[in-house]
């Protein structure tokens, strides 16, 4: 199950049959709206909630809650002298000629971040022992102030935690309900303003959710769901309540995350190894670039990004995640005119109350999904499988009203308008994200699902220059199915500076085996009986940069005779990154990195014998054509009615229960061997 911010959605797979359900999101309780699509999905199933044998959870509540700044009282214990580092940042500007520009601000004010007297060097040595009195000192102040979390960071506590440790202890002793995260448990790096940046966002978060799963348990029994519930991660594995209670933090972006997985599922089993996946729902949309069918990850990103979306305008969270760009573009975002005269699309959505004007629920302003609604995009009728019938007059009315009128154009063109700039954000975004990747977007396959993807793959692959365009069976819950696909697992990382030229073979394996066996212990909770898979990697790079790159490393005891092998695997890597070595310049490693995973179960459906065959149409009506800026007479069909083989021309809708995909003229669709619509850019 996936909470989106619009709507929440739920794959049972009973056997080899699925069966899903999308139910409008509940924002105030957002448990209601699970067990209301649990309550449909096995009823559709006509399985009792006691069959159920696992639950997989992916949510947008922790990202939510930063964006919206709704988590806990939360306090910061820091270095004394240090605890402005949240507000100093890295003292750049991310937008260079504003000179209003503004900065997010730290999610713990400057009254409750709180100085301890000590100090350990970059070496892990103490240079001023930990003043307990100040300790003492600030603990009241965190009682009297009555906070929920507590985050403890102190400068360089990656190489030596017992400072950390006893500050943690000290806190939980005297005040036993409060929460407490420490920054060498949660990021244990260097670069302490992402690591403070880290740990406050984990503090901030940790009653929140661990008050939200502890209630969602308690009702899933309640219904009759007495088997394990598992949470999806931002790096694409699933772990434990316990493991997620802890790092809730690692809990962000675990629904796009989830339909990254089913991008990558669907690219193997296509055998298709450059695609870009494209998730666009009722709030966001997601795109991420997946080659040899893994998703591109990251060991950083930034939440809550304040200023046009620009980087470094931000929270900087550093955990472990599948690296994607995320724009306020879905179906729910609001279209409005801005100063200058032009058509503004997000990034606020309608979300799910009181959503799009099309839904009847009270909603005013004009949204994506009241502009396709009257491009004749979304059959008014069959939305939502029937249960939600569209009010196509009212979105009419208001695109004409705030959109049509102050532009002086028709209420198509207006909605044509909505539907042309939300595209073309989506596209610019993802051109960006390509060419920061060093990728190349025009040979990839485009993967497209969530609610509103099937209705704007097909422009966007146009604006893209790319060629072909899948849509999965079950497109609009795609990322609740990606779920059911993911791996347990779960990825540790620890900050150790070793020099190449003075490479420690006895120290590199003593660390690689803890964090396996860190990283085993948290599998074997979910997963007691598989056999795991290690991951190695460390983070490299020349002596005197700044930066450093992921390098791949051998999963086996190193020697010292690895020390060549190593600068190979590193050269190689930077190569690849920037077409070139540097001799004679020594190498470092900041950070080593091990995942370790159990083996994913599932399928995505069997393949099938095609018949080539020319279907009929359900029925025909207008939709408008942005080529020629008319309605244009379109066939309708039924994605149930087509079996593999199937071919139809554009321009055509394909319609089902949870979203429509549009064929557009410059398209021809057809039904490939696994039931999914293939779009194929035409030679017209």
């Amino acid at each position: 199950m996936d909470i989106g911010g619009t709507f929440t959605d739920v794959a049972l797979e009973v056997g080899e049959r699925r069966f899903t359900a999308k139910i409008l999101t509940t924002p105030q309780a957002p448990e209601e709206g699970v067990l209301a699509a649990l309550r449909s999905v096995t009823a559709k199933a006509g399985v009792e909630a006691g069959q159920v044998a696992l639950i997989v959870h992916g949510t947008t509540l922790a990202t939510n809650a930063l964006i919206e700044r709704k988590g806990a009282r939360t306090a910061l214990l820091t270095t004394e002298g240090f605890r402005d580092v949240l507000e100093i940042r890295h003292e750049n500007r991310f937008e260079q000629y504003d000179i209003n520009m503004d900065l997010p601000p730290p999610l713990v004010p400057r009254r409750l971040r709180l100085p301890i007297r000590e100090r350990i060097d970059a070496h892990g040595e103490v240079l001023l022992p930990l003043g307990e009195l100040s300790v003492a000192r600030a603990i009241e102040a965190v009682a009297a102030n009555h906070v929920e979390a507590v985050a403890v960071g102190f400068l360089h506590s990656f190489t030596n935690p017992d400072h950390e440790h006893r500050v943690g202890e000290a806190v939980a002793r005297r005040l036993p309900n409060v929460s407490v995260t420490l920054s060498c448990e949660v990021s244990p790096e260097m670069r302490e303003y992402e690591r403070f940046s880290t740990a406050c966002a984990n503090a901030y978060l940790q009653p929140l959710i661990s008050r939200y799963i502890a209630k969602l348990e308690h009702e899933l029994v309640r219904a009759g769901f007495h088997c394990p519930l598992l949470l999806m991660t931002s790096g694409g594995g699933i772990t434990t309540t316990e493991t997620a209670i802890r790092f809730p933090v690692r809990l962000v972006e675990s629904g796009p995350a989830g339909g990254a997985i089913f991008a990558a599922c669907i690219a193997r089993q296509h055998g298709r190894d450059q695609v870009v996946s494209f998730d666009m729902g009722g709030t966001t949309a997601k795109i991420c670039l997946i080659d040899k069918a893994q998703p591109q990850t990251a060991r950083a990103f930034e939440v809550a990004r304040i200023y046009r979306f620009l980087k470094g305008s931000g929270l900087p969270l550093r955990i472990p995640v599948i690296e994607m760009v995320e724009i306020g573009a879905g179906g729910g975002s609001i279209a409005r005119i801005d100063t200058l005269g032009r058509i503004v699309v997000g990034p606020d959505s309608a979300g799910s109350e009181p959503g799009p004007v099309c839904y009847g629920r009270g909603g005013k302003e004009p949204t994506v999904t009241d502009a396709d609604a009257a491009l004749g995009r979304i059959d008014p009728t069959t939305f939502s499988g029937g249960k939600m019938p569209l009010d196509v007059a009212a979105a009419q009315r208001t695109l004409a009203e705030r959109i049509g009128a102050p532009l002086k154009l028709a209420t198509e063109h207006a909605a044509l308008g909505v539907s042309e700039i939300v595209d073309e954000n989506m596209a610019n975004a993802a051109r960006v994200h390509a060419i920061e990747s060093g990728k190349d977007l025009q040979p990839r396959t485009l993967i497209a699902f969530g609610g509103a993807a099937p209705l704007h793959a097909a422009r966007l692959a146009e604006k893209l220059g790319i060629s072909r365009v899948l849509v999965p069976v079950n497109a609009g819950v795609g990322s609740a199915i990606g779920l059911l696909r993911a791996p347990i697992a779960y990825e540790v990382v620890r900050g150790q500076l070793m020099r190449l030229g003075s490479f420690e073979p006895g120290l590199a394996n003593r660390l690689l085996a803890g964090m396996r066996a860190e990283a085993e212990a948290i599998v074997r909770r979910a997963a007691p009986a598989a056999n795991f898979a290690e991951h190695r990697s460390a983070f490299m790079r020349y002596r005197g940069q700044g930066h450093e790159i992921a390098v791949e490393l051998p999963v086996r005891d190193f020697t010292a005779a690895d020390r060549s092998a190593i600068r190979e695997l590193f050269e190689a890597a930077y190569r690849r990154l920037y077409s070139r070595a540097i001799p004679g310049v020594e190498i470092e490693i900041l950070s080593w990195v091990v995942s370790v995973s159990a083996p994913s179960e599932g399928h995505l459906g069997a393949p099938a014998l095609e018949a080539p065959s020319e279907p009929k149409p359900r029925s025909r009506r207008p939709i408008f054509d942005p080529a020629t800026g008319e309605f244009r007479e379109a066939d309708i069909y039924w994605r149930g009615d087509l079996a593999p083989g199937a071919r139809i021309s554009g321009p055509a809708v394909i319609a089902e229960d949870e979203t429509s995909t549009v064929v557009s003229p410059g398209f021809d669709a057809s039904i490939d061997r696994f039931g999914y619509i293939e779009l194929i850019r035409n030679e017209a």
